[in-house]
């Protein structure tokens, strides 16, 4: 009995990981969701600007799916 319950606690260990995983991406996707609403806004206030604004939003998109890559190279480096 208590060899099972260590059994399903190794194998629940691995799926935890997956969900906290999960969960951590949702704030990468409310990031990119933030700075492209950002930038339509812009856009819509001064049609002028799009071409200045344009760079700065890629290199934000850039920047925070680095971090949810990072996220994903952490959770393979530090596997139990």
């Amino acid at each position: 009995m208590l060899m099972d319950i260590a059994a399903t606690e190794i194998d629940l260990s691995g799926s935890l990981s997956a969900i906290g995983y999960g969960l951590a991406a949702i704030g990468p996707g409310i990031g990119v969701g933030i700075i492209f609403s950002a930038y339509i806004q812009a856009t819509a206030r001064q049609p002028e600007s799009a071409k200045l604004t344009q760079p700065f939003m890629w290199i934000g998109f850039a920047v925070v799916e680095a971090l949810a890559l990072l996220g994903i190279a952490f959770g393979y480096a530090f596997q139990p």
